[in-house]
């Protein structure tokens, strides 16, 4: 069998792509709508916080995500072949209302195998800390933001187009199946494997009507997306059953007013690296600059638990399985400041939950007149707090926490 189409039949590379595509297809669409249906009940008031339910559903959205970037990748080689070969003749030319539907689902296809996996990636990059890509060149795109409003819009351009993809996909079968059963004609097998006894139909003439219609069709489905809400307000991430509100954090008496910082934390979810911060924390800091080695000064740092910007992940860390924030909405680190003879480092405690855990925290300090800029950095084990303890393994999620914390504060007088 030649590898190139003829006016009979499709070529090996030309059905190796519409097989493997088939199988690529008729696996990624099931898994999303699986993947949809749980969430949607995860995001049910009645959700009763289930880590197996919500597992199962971040290892259904990463293999629907897969597939779908191998979808994409496959639909641009399988296009570049069909643009630079000549297709099979047409069995029917007579039939020109035929011919024309059968191309355009044709176009409607191809357009769809792109968009549709293209716009869900770039939602998945858009996003934050939620069923990763298995694969190693990262989670994010270039000029992608992280961005709930970017990631809505392209969350709503991959449903309608996942529409488009599915019906394209059914009037295609219906197609094929027309053909064989009713017209009892060649269409269906000049796209099997091995070398078949075909009609020489005359050679191909395409045009492009049908090409415009289907882009016709794409502006038609976007402008019902519109008038339908579409992308009017953001859905509820996945995963988010719990609503919670940072704890109200008291004024605190400092020797130190924090101008700017970043509490960060990474953690390590299903081998993808996701990091996250709490926008709302105080800091009560004594530290004398002109003091020697040694001791030189304490802090208490108080966290407001809710305020944890973890994307789509974020309730899932409220919930009682992690940090619990009902019950516990605060977190305190208190501790002694000591200068060493080259850096700094606070020696203390972390209360998070009700367990209260020693650390040790290295930092530099540039001292600038009376400002000082802080950067340092500790790994802690999410297991010494009781966080996650249902998932006793790193499979799910990993053991270590990595704290970032940069500030900037000013002496007050």
């Amino acid at each position: 069998m030649s590898r190139y189409n003829t006016p009979a039949s499709y070529g090996s590379v030309a059905k190796g792509f519409h097989w493997f595509m088939a199988l690529l297809i008729l696996t990624a669409i099931p898994l999303g709508l699986v993947a949809n249906n749980l969430a949607y009940q995860i995001r049910s008031p009645e959700f009763d916080g289930s880590l197996e339910v919500i597992s199962r559903v971040y290892i259904l959205f990463s293999i629907h995500k897969t597939i779908g970037v191998a979808v994409f990748f496959t639909a641009l080689l399988r296009i570049m072949w069909a643009i630079s070969h000549p297709k099979p003749g047409l069995l029917h030319p007579d039939r020109k209302l035929e011919s024309w539907a059968a191309e355009t689902v044709h176009w409607l296809l191809y357009g769809s195998l792109v968009l549709v996996p293209l716009f869900g990636w770039i939602e998945h990059a858009a996003t934050t800390g939620f069923a990763p890509i298995w694969w190693p060149f990262g989670q994010d795109l270039p000029f992608v933001p992280k961005s709930e409003s970017v990631a809505h819009v392209l969350a709503s351009l991959h449903i309608l187009f996942v529409r488009v993809l599915i019906v394209s996909l059914l009037l295609h079968i219906a197609g094929a199946v027309k053909h064989h059963v009713i017209d009892r004609d060649a269409t269906l097998r000049r796209m099997l494997p091995g070398k078949l006894d075909l009609p020489q139909p005359a050679e191909h003439k395409g045009g492009l009507i049908p090409l415009f219609t289907a882009l016709g069709v794409w502006f038609l489905v976007l402008g019902i997306g519109v008038m339908a809400g579409f992308f009017t307000s953001p859905n509820q991430p996945v995963a988010q059953a719990v609503s919670a509100q940072p704890a109200p954090l008291q004024q605190v008496a400092s020797g130190w007013e924090v101008q700017n910082g970043t509490l960060g934390i990474s953690i390590t979810q299903m081998g993808s690296q996701v990091s996250g911060s709490f926008t709302e924390w105080t800091a009560a800091i004594n530290f004398d600059a002109a003091a020697p080695t040694g001791h030189v000064g304490d802090v208490e740092v108080t966290i407001a638990i809710a305020s944890f910007d973890l994307g789509t992940v974020f309730a899932q860390a409220m919930g009682p399985d992690f940090f619990d924030n009902a019950t516990y909405p605060t977190a305190v680190f208190k501790a002694q400041l000591e200068k060493l003879d080259a850096g700094y480092q606070a020696v203390g405690t972390l209360t998070v939950r009700d367990k209260e855990v020693p650390i040790t925290l290295p930092f530099t300090l540039d001292l600038q007149n009376d400002q000082a800029v802080m950067a340092g950095t500790v790994t802690l084990d999410r297991l010494s707090f009781d966080i996650g303890q249902n998932m006793p393994d790193e499979s799910s999620l990993g053991f270590a926490v990595d704290v970032q914390i940069d500030l900037t504060a000013d002496r007050v007088n």
